[in-house]
């Protein structure tokens, strides 16, 4: 039998090959009946270009890049980058793009400077954003398109760039506000590292919260966002003089640690301790106790990533689209406050 060209597609389809091309690499230029049109011919035909010879003929890698610059032992439990890629994925594979990952125990400019020599990719997504990261100025001189993803992006992306602002202090400011209602002044934090923006932004949320509730800031543990680290802190907290009545973690890894360990010393909660986490990642609804977190949702980053990174690579304008915010999802782990409830018998 013989293969299907994309001639046979235009011609079922009653278009020019230019038409099946914008239609295959999502370029404007034709309506979206008639790309829908071509999309469900090529398909009923069984057409398929040939990745090489469709990347040739384009000038394009029709590929992006992600540099995950994490320790494997903090990569392998983190929830977030497996629902972000299923959101790129989305997109990706819909517009015929190919995703390289790579992933490095600790921050490679190189790899960056590879990609480019090489021709590997044709724009890449920058996560993790460090404190005066200096990976959005090496990709502009690099000339990469690149979707910079983080929180309170305070610096104008530069032309070929995007920034991706995902406001994560909501959610830590409605977990602190949630504790104070139920009566606890004592509340900790267990944050992620500093050198991250993540990690100091819901630093900084937590403890802007307790200023506008009139609160005393409380301990402040900072860990490295995996499970032992929660656990550690967790360990840290209770051996205070004063424990605190409540610990606001800075992700759900190291609240469902730090909670195991609290009830391996007999700590109940939330009788005496109440827990939040950050990710609402699936497992943290079915805990015992079922664990009080911020929601985000996560594939939705990736898929508005995805779709303005493209945007970019085209040199097609655009704008991310209005992402929803992280909200509080409360369950079992939190509770009154002890010095409130023995106050109310």
């Amino acid at each position: 039998m013989t293969r299907p060209t994309i001639n046979d597609v235009a011609t079922a389809a009653g278009v020019s090959k230019g038409a099946v091309s914008f239609a295959l690499n999502g370029r404007p230029g034709i309506s979206e009946d008639t790309r829908r049109r071509i999309l469900e011919t090529a398909e009923t035909l069984g057409w398929t270009p040939s990745p090489r010879a469709r990347a040739l003929s384009v000038s394009k890698a029709l590929a992006v890049g992600l540099v995950i610059a994490r320790p494997p032992e903090i990569l392998r439990a983190d929830a977030f980058f497996p629902a972000f890629i299923s959101g790129l994925e989305t997109v990706l594979s819909t517009r015929g793009h190919a995703l390289l990952l790579q992933v490095a125990e600790h921050e490679d400019h190189a790899a960056y400077r590879r990609l480019v020599q090489e021709g590997r990719v044709d724009g890449v997504f920058v996560t993790d954003l460090q404190v005066e990261d200096e990976r959005p100025a090496l990709l502009e001189q690099l000339g990469l398109p690149a979707v910079v993803i983080g929180p309170h992006l305070g610096e104008q992306p530069g032309p070929r760039q995007a920034a991706l602002g995902v406001d994560d202090a909501p959610g830590v400011r409605a977990a602190v506000r949630h504790l104070v209602d139920l009566g606890h002044t004592r509340i900790a934090h267990v944050s992620g590292p500093q050198h991250l923006v993540h990690g100091r932004s819901r630093r900084d949320a937590w403890s802007q919260a307790l200023r506008e509730a009139g609160r005393s800031e409380g301990p402040c543990v900072e860990a490295d966002f995996s499970a032992e680290s929660g656990a550690r802190a967790m360990a840290t907290l209770l051996d205070l003089p004063e424990p605190p009545t409540a610990v606001v973690f800075a992700n759900d890894l190291m609240a469902m640690a730090g909670l195991s360990l609290a009830q391996s010393r007999g700590v109940s909660v939330p009788d005496d301790l109440s827990i939040t986490g950050f990710d609402d990642i699936e497992i943290s609804a079915h805990l015992q106790p079922a664990l009080t977190t911020v929601h985000t949702d996560v594939v939705a980053w990736g898929r508005a990533a995805a779709t303005r990174l493209l945007q970019l690579v085209d040199g097609v304008g655009g704008v991310v689209p209005d992402l929803p915010e992280a909200r509080l999802v409360v369950r079992s782990s939190t509770g009154t406050a002890p010095h409130r409830r023995r106050t109310n018998r």
